[in-house]
Protein backbone atom coordinates (compact mmCIF):
# COMPACT_ATOMS: atom_id res chain seq x y z
CA UNK A 1 0.00 0.00 0.00
CA UNK A 2 2.82 2.41 0.83
CA UNK A 3 4.28 2.10 -2.69
CA UNK A 4 0.90 2.71 -4.31
CA UNK A 5 0.27 5.77 -2.15
CA UNK A 6 3.63 7.23 -3.10
CA UNK A 7 2.75 6.92 -6.79
CA UNK A 8 -0.64 8.60 -6.42
CA UNK A 9 0.52 11.58 -4.33
CA UNK A 10 -0.14 14.72 -6.40
CA UNK A 11 2.91 16.66 -7.54
CA UNK A 12 2.94 20.43 -7.98
CA UNK A 13 6.03 21.31 -9.96
CA UNK A 14 7.18 24.18 -12.13
CA UNK A 15 4.73 26.75 -10.83
CA UNK A 16 5.23 29.77 -13.12
CA UNK A 17 5.48 33.33 -11.88
CA UNK A 18 3.05 35.98 -13.12
CA UNK A 19 4.24 38.01 -16.10
CA UNK A 20 6.38 40.90 -14.84
CA UNK A 21 6.50 42.81 -18.16
CA UNK A 22 2.68 42.91 -18.14
CA UNK A 23 2.74 44.18 -14.54
CA UNK A 24 5.25 46.90 -15.47
CA UNK A 25 3.17 47.90 -18.50
CA UNK A 26 0.08 48.22 -16.27
CA UNK A 27 1.98 50.57 -13.98
CA UNK A 28 3.18 52.63 -16.95
CA UNK A 29 -0.36 52.74 -18.34
CA UNK A 30 -1.75 54.02 -15.05
CA UNK A 31 0.68 56.92 -15.23
CA UNK A 32 -0.86 57.99 -18.56
CA UNK A 33 -4.53 57.91 -17.50
CA UNK A 34 -6.58 61.03 -16.79
CA UNK A 35 -5.90 61.19 -13.06
CA UNK A 36 -3.01 62.24 -10.86
CA UNK A 37 -0.18 59.71 -10.82
CA UNK A 38 -0.69 56.93 -8.23
CA UNK A 39 -3.91 58.61 -7.06
CA UNK A 40 -5.87 55.33 -6.93
CA UNK A 41 -3.54 53.66 -4.45
CA UNK A 42 -4.04 49.93 -3.98
CA UNK A 43 -6.48 49.74 -6.91
CA UNK A 44 -3.56 50.38 -9.23
CA UNK A 45 -1.47 47.59 -7.73
CA UNK A 46 -4.38 45.15 -7.90
CA UNK A 47 -4.91 45.98 -11.56
CA UNK A 48 -1.22 45.44 -12.24
CA UNK A 49 -1.40 42.06 -10.47
CA UNK A 50 -4.34 41.02 -12.66
CA UNK A 51 -2.42 42.07 -15.77
CA UNK A 52 0.57 40.02 -14.59
CA UNK A 53 -1.61 36.96 -13.95
CA UNK A 54 -3.20 37.25 -17.39
CA UNK A 55 0.06 38.14 -19.10
CA UNK A 56 -1.50 41.08 -20.93
CA UNK A 57 -2.10 44.81 -20.43
CA UNK A 58 -4.71 46.10 -20.31
CA UNK A 59 -6.12 43.01 -18.56
CA UNK A 60 -9.36 41.36 -19.58
CA UNK A 61 -12.31 42.02 -17.25
CA UNK A 62 -13.17 38.89 -15.29
CA UNK A 63 -15.84 36.97 -17.17
CA UNK A 64 -16.40 33.92 -14.94
CA UNK A 65 -15.35 34.27 -11.30
CA UNK A 66 -16.15 31.12 -9.36
CA UNK A 67 -16.49 30.42 -5.64
CA UNK A 68 -15.94 26.81 -4.58
CA UNK A 69 -17.03 26.04 -1.02
CA UNK A 70 -15.31 23.03 0.56
CA UNK A 71 -17.54 21.55 3.25
CA UNK A 72 -16.44 19.14 5.96
CA UNK A 73 -16.84 18.18 9.59
CA UNK A 74 -14.03 17.75 12.09
CA UNK A 75 -13.79 15.18 14.85
CA UNK A 76 -12.34 17.73 17.25
CA UNK A 77 -15.72 19.53 17.23
CA UNK A 78 -16.92 16.84 19.64
CA UNK A 79 -14.61 18.45 22.23
CA UNK A 80 -16.94 21.45 22.39
CA UNK A 81 -14.82 23.95 20.42
CA UNK A 82 -17.69 25.55 18.51
CA UNK A 83 -20.91 27.38 19.30
CA UNK A 84 -22.80 25.11 16.88
CA UNK A 85 -23.65 21.38 16.97
CA UNK A 86 -22.02 19.17 14.34
CA UNK A 87 -25.28 18.54 12.45
CA UNK A 88 -25.33 22.22 11.47
CA UNK A 89 -22.79 21.63 8.67
CA UNK A 90 -25.09 19.39 6.64
CA UNK A 91 -27.99 21.76 7.21
CA UNK A 92 -25.94 24.70 5.95
CA UNK A 93 -24.78 22.75 2.90
CA UNK A 94 -28.40 22.09 2.00
CA UNK A 95 -29.30 25.74 2.54
CA UNK A 96 -26.50 26.89 0.25
CA UNK A 97 -27.51 24.38 -2.41
CA UNK A 98 -30.98 25.97 -2.30
CA UNK A 99 -29.47 29.43 -2.72
CA UNK A 100 -30.40 30.58 0.78
CA UNK A 101 -26.99 31.36 2.29
CA UNK A 102 -24.76 34.39 2.70
CA UNK A 103 -22.48 33.47 -0.24
CA UNK A 104 -25.49 33.07 -2.50
CA UNK A 105 -26.67 36.59 -1.71
CA UNK A 106 -23.21 38.13 -2.08
CA UNK A 107 -22.40 36.22 -5.27
CA UNK A 108 -25.53 37.51 -6.97
CA UNK A 109 -24.26 41.06 -6.42
CA UNK A 110 -20.63 40.29 -7.28
CA UNK A 111 -21.51 38.36 -10.45
CA UNK A 112 -19.87 35.12 -9.35
CA UNK A 113 -20.95 31.51 -9.53
CA UNK A 114 -21.05 29.37 -6.38
CA UNK A 115 -20.31 25.64 -6.19
CA UNK A 116 -20.76 23.74 -2.91
CA UNK A 117 -18.91 20.44 -2.46
CA UNK A 118 -19.13 17.97 0.42
CA UNK A 119 -15.64 16.60 1.08
CA UNK A 120 -16.19 15.33 4.61
CA UNK A 121 -19.58 16.28 6.04
CA UNK A 122 -20.55 13.82 8.78
CA UNK A 123 -23.92 13.16 7.14
CA UNK A 124 -25.36 12.50 3.71
CA UNK A 125 -25.78 15.49 1.39
CA UNK A 126 -26.51 15.97 -2.29
CA UNK A 127 -23.04 17.43 -2.98
CA UNK A 128 -20.89 14.31 -2.51
CA UNK A 129 -19.18 14.13 -5.92
CA UNK A 130 -15.75 14.41 -4.27
CA UNK A 131 -16.53 13.05 -0.81
CA UNK A 132 -13.51 11.48 0.87
CA UNK A 133 -15.04 10.39 4.18
CA UNK A 134 -17.49 11.44 6.89
CA UNK A 135 -15.86 13.80 9.35
CA UNK A 136 -12.24 13.38 10.41
CA UNK A 137 -10.19 12.09 13.28
CA UNK A 138 -10.04 14.23 16.41
CA UNK A 139 -6.71 15.94 15.80
CA UNK A 140 -5.91 16.51 19.48
CA UNK A 141 -5.09 12.79 19.82
CA UNK A 142 -5.25 11.14 16.37
CA UNK A 143 -4.65 11.87 12.69
CA UNK A 144 -7.40 13.66 10.81
CA UNK A 145 -7.00 11.38 7.79
CA UNK A 146 -5.27 8.24 6.61
CA UNK A 147 -2.49 8.43 4.04
CA UNK A 148 -4.87 7.28 1.30
CA UNK A 149 -7.51 9.81 2.35
CA UNK A 150 -5.19 12.82 2.37
CA UNK A 151 -3.97 11.92 -1.10
CA UNK A 152 -7.56 11.44 -2.29
CA UNK A 153 -8.44 14.87 -0.91
CA UNK A 154 -5.46 16.51 -2.61
CA UNK A 155 -6.36 14.86 -5.91
CA UNK A 156 -9.94 16.04 -5.48
CA UNK A 157 -8.71 19.61 -5.05
CA UNK A 158 -6.64 19.32 -8.22
CA UNK A 159 -9.57 17.89 -10.17
CA UNK A 160 -11.94 20.57 -8.90
CA UNK A 161 -9.53 23.34 -9.91
CA UNK A 162 -9.02 21.78 -13.33
CA UNK A 163 -12.75 21.37 -13.92
CA UNK A 164 -13.47 24.99 -13.03
CA UNK A 165 -10.61 26.37 -15.14
CA UNK A 166 -11.44 24.10 -18.08
CA UNK A 167 -15.02 25.40 -17.89
CA UNK A 168 -13.80 28.99 -18.25
CA UNK A 169 -13.22 30.21 -14.69
CA UNK A 170 -10.78 33.13 -14.80
CA UNK A 171 -10.78 33.91 -11.06
CA UNK A 172 -11.23 31.40 -8.24
CA UNK A 173 -12.26 31.66 -4.59
CA UNK A 174 -11.88 28.84 -2.06
CA UNK A 175 -14.49 29.05 0.69
CA UNK A 176 -14.97 26.85 3.76
CA UNK A 177 -18.00 25.43 5.53
CA UNK A 178 -17.85 23.25 8.61
CA UNK A 179 -18.47 23.29 12.34
CA UNK A 180 -15.12 23.53 14.13
CA UNK A 181 -13.06 24.24 10.99
CA UNK A 182 -11.16 27.14 12.55
CA UNK A 183 -9.62 24.70 15.06
CA UNK A 184 -7.61 22.65 12.53
CA UNK A 185 -6.99 25.82 10.53
CA UNK A 186 -5.47 27.45 13.61
CA UNK A 187 -3.30 24.39 14.22
CA UNK A 188 -1.93 24.58 10.66
CA UNK A 189 -1.17 28.28 11.05
CA UNK A 190 0.47 27.83 14.46
CA UNK A 191 2.61 24.96 13.17
CA UNK A 192 3.77 26.72 10.01
CA UNK A 193 4.41 30.11 11.63
CA UNK A 194 5.97 28.84 14.86
CA UNK A 195 3.27 30.40 17.03
CA UNK A 196 2.03 29.26 20.44
CA UNK A 197 -1.59 28.06 20.78
CA UNK A 198 -2.94 30.95 22.84
CA UNK A 199 -1.87 33.42 20.12
CA UNK A 200 -3.92 31.76 17.36
CA UNK A 201 -7.19 31.01 19.13
CA UNK A 202 -10.05 33.30 18.13
CA UNK A 203 -13.76 33.35 18.75
CA UNK A 204 -14.60 31.44 15.56
CA UNK A 205 -18.35 30.90 15.46
CA UNK A 206 -18.86 33.28 18.40
CA UNK A 207 -17.72 31.09 21.27
CA UNK A 208 -17.84 32.03 24.97
CA UNK A 209 -14.90 31.95 27.39
CA UNK A 210 -15.34 28.31 28.45
CA UNK A 211 -15.50 27.17 24.84
CA UNK A 212 -12.43 29.30 24.08
CA UNK A 213 -10.50 27.47 26.81
CA UNK A 214 -11.56 24.08 25.43
CA UNK A 215 -10.53 25.18 21.96
CA UNK A 216 -7.15 26.37 23.23
CA UNK A 217 -6.51 23.03 24.92
CA UNK A 218 -7.46 21.13 21.77
CA UNK A 219 -5.16 23.27 19.63
CA UNK A 220 -2.33 22.86 22.15
CA UNK A 221 -2.59 19.07 22.00
CA UNK A 222 -3.02 19.00 18.22
CA UNK A 223 -0.04 21.30 17.76
CA UNK A 224 2.26 18.87 19.55
CA UNK A 225 1.32 16.23 16.99
CA UNK A 226 1.57 18.68 14.06
CA UNK A 227 5.09 19.76 14.93
CA UNK A 228 6.30 16.17 14.69
CA UNK A 229 5.50 16.08 10.95
CA UNK A 230 6.16 19.71 10.08
CA UNK A 231 8.80 18.92 7.45
CA UNK A 232 6.27 17.16 5.18
CA UNK A 233 3.25 19.27 4.14
CA UNK A 234 1.21 16.24 3.10
CA UNK A 235 1.88 14.54 6.44
CA UNK A 236 0.87 17.79 8.15
CA UNK A 237 -2.47 17.75 6.32
CA UNK A 238 -2.94 14.10 7.24
CA UNK A 239 -2.29 14.71 10.92
CA UNK A 240 -3.91 18.08 11.45
CA UNK A 241 -6.32 19.15 8.71
CA UNK A 242 -9.25 17.23 7.28
CA UNK A 243 -10.42 16.37 3.77
CA UNK A 244 -11.93 19.82 3.22
CA UNK A 245 -8.73 21.70 4.07
CA UNK A 246 -6.52 19.18 2.24
CA UNK A 247 -8.66 19.49 -0.89
CA UNK A 248 -8.52 23.26 -0.56
CA UNK A 249 -4.72 23.13 -0.43
CA UNK A 250 -4.65 21.02 -3.59
CA UNK A 251 -7.10 23.40 -5.25
CA UNK A 252 -4.98 26.47 -4.44
CA UNK A 253 -1.76 24.83 -5.58
CA UNK A 254 -3.28 23.63 -8.85
CA UNK A 255 -4.76 27.06 -9.58
CA UNK A 256 -1.21 28.42 -9.49
CA UNK A 257 0.03 25.63 -11.73
CA UNK A 258 -2.75 26.58 -14.17
CA UNK A 259 -1.88 30.31 -14.00
CA UNK A 260 -5.29 31.22 -12.57
CA UNK A 261 -5.59 34.00 -9.97
CA UNK A 262 -7.22 33.26 -6.62
CA UNK A 263 -8.91 35.56 -4.14
CA UNK A 264 -8.27 34.04 -0.72
CA UNK A 265 -11.09 34.16 1.84
CA UNK A 266 -10.76 33.86 5.63
CA UNK A 267 -8.73 31.81 8.10
CA UNK A 268 -9.36 28.30 6.69
CA UNK A 269 -8.40 29.31 3.15
CA UNK A 270 -5.33 31.15 4.47
CA UNK A 271 -4.31 28.05 6.45
CA UNK A 272 -4.75 25.89 3.36
CA UNK A 273 -2.75 28.47 1.41
CA UNK A 274 0.17 28.15 3.84
CA UNK A 275 0.30 24.43 3.10
CA UNK A 276 -0.26 24.94 -0.64
CA UNK A 277 2.69 27.32 -0.74
CA UNK A 278 4.82 24.56 0.78
CA UNK A 279 3.52 22.09 -1.81
CA UNK A 280 3.94 24.48 -4.74
CA UNK A 281 6.63 27.15 -4.30
CA UNK A 282 5.68 30.42 -6.05
CA UNK A 283 1.98 29.65 -5.61
CA UNK A 284 1.48 32.70 -3.38
CA UNK A 285 2.24 34.94 -6.37
CA UNK A 286 -1.14 33.94 -7.82
CA UNK A 287 -3.17 34.86 -4.72
CA UNK A 288 -4.58 38.05 -3.25
CA UNK A 289 -5.94 38.23 0.30
CA UNK A 290 -9.50 39.50 0.12
CA UNK A 291 -9.97 40.62 3.71
CA UNK A 292 -8.66 40.61 7.25
CA UNK A 293 -10.87 38.49 9.46
CA UNK A 294 -11.38 38.84 13.19
CA UNK A 295 -9.36 35.63 13.78
CA UNK A 296 -5.81 36.26 15.10
CA UNK A 297 -4.46 33.26 13.18
CA UNK A 298 -5.60 34.87 9.94
CA UNK A 299 -3.28 37.84 10.46
CA UNK A 300 -0.39 35.49 11.20
CA UNK A 301 -1.02 33.50 8.02
CA UNK A 302 -1.28 36.58 5.81
CA UNK A 303 1.90 38.05 7.29
CA UNK A 304 3.72 34.78 6.63
CA UNK A 305 2.52 34.82 3.00
CA UNK A 306 3.34 38.54 2.59
CA UNK A 307 -0.24 39.25 1.53
CA UNK A 308 -2.06 42.49 2.34
CA UNK A 309 -5.86 42.22 2.61
CA UNK A 310 -8.05 44.30 0.32
CA UNK A 311 -10.69 45.12 2.95
CA UNK A 312 -10.99 44.95 6.73
CA UNK A 313 -14.61 44.70 7.81
CA UNK A 314 -14.38 42.44 10.86
CA UNK A 315 -15.92 39.50 8.97
CA UNK A 316 -15.68 36.18 10.85
CA UNK A 317 -17.81 34.06 8.53
CA UNK A 318 -16.09 31.82 6.00
CA UNK A 319 -18.10 30.48 3.04
CA UNK A 320 -16.31 32.87 0.68
CA UNK A 321 -18.09 35.86 2.27
CA UNK A 322 -15.01 38.06 2.64
CA UNK A 323 -13.75 37.21 -0.84
CA UNK A 324 -17.12 37.96 -2.42
CA UNK A 325 -17.20 41.29 -0.60
CA UNK A 326 -13.79 42.22 -2.05
CA UNK A 327 -14.46 40.82 -5.52
CA UNK A 328 -16.14 43.97 -6.93
CA UNK A 329 -13.04 45.97 -5.92
CA UNK A 330 -10.85 43.56 -7.85
CA UNK A 331 -13.16 43.88 -10.86
CA UNK A 332 -12.97 47.67 -10.62
CA UNK A 333 -9.19 47.58 -10.56
CA UNK A 334 -9.16 45.72 -13.89
CA UNK A 335 -11.76 48.00 -15.49
CA UNK A 336 -9.70 51.08 -14.65
CA UNK A 337 -6.99 49.84 -16.99
CA UNK A 338 -9.42 48.96 -19.77
CA UNK A 339 -12.00 51.77 -19.60
CA UNK A 340 -10.22 54.97 -18.46
CA UNK A 341 -8.82 57.12 -21.24
CA UNK A 342 -5.29 58.40 -21.43
CA UNK A 343 -4.51 62.12 -21.48
CA UNK A 344 -3.71 61.86 -25.19
CA UNK A 345 -6.87 59.93 -26.11
CA UNK A 346 -9.14 62.19 -24.06
CA UNK A 347 -7.56 65.43 -25.21
CA UNK A 348 -6.87 66.45 -21.64
CA UNK A 349 -3.77 68.44 -20.75
CA UNK A 350 -1.45 66.38 -18.50
CA UNK A 351 -0.01 67.93 -15.33
CA UNK A 352 2.94 70.22 -15.83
Amino acid sequence: MGESNAVTRPEFTDVPLPDEPARAEARRRHATLIKPVASLGRLEELGAWIAACQGVCPPRPFARPRVVIFAGDHGVAAKGVSAYPVETTAQLVNALLKGQGVPNALASVAGAGVRVLDLAVDAGTSAEEFKVRRGSGSIDHEDALTEAEVEAALRAGVEIANSEIDSGADLLVAGDLGVGVTTPASVLVAALTGTEPVAVVGRGSGIDDNTWMRKTAAIRDALRRARAVLADPVALLRASAGADLAAMAGFLAQAAVRRTPVLLDGLPSAAAALVADELAPNARSWWVASHRSAEPAHDLALDHLDLVPVVDLGIRLGEGAGALTALPILMMSARLLTDVASYVDAGVHPPA
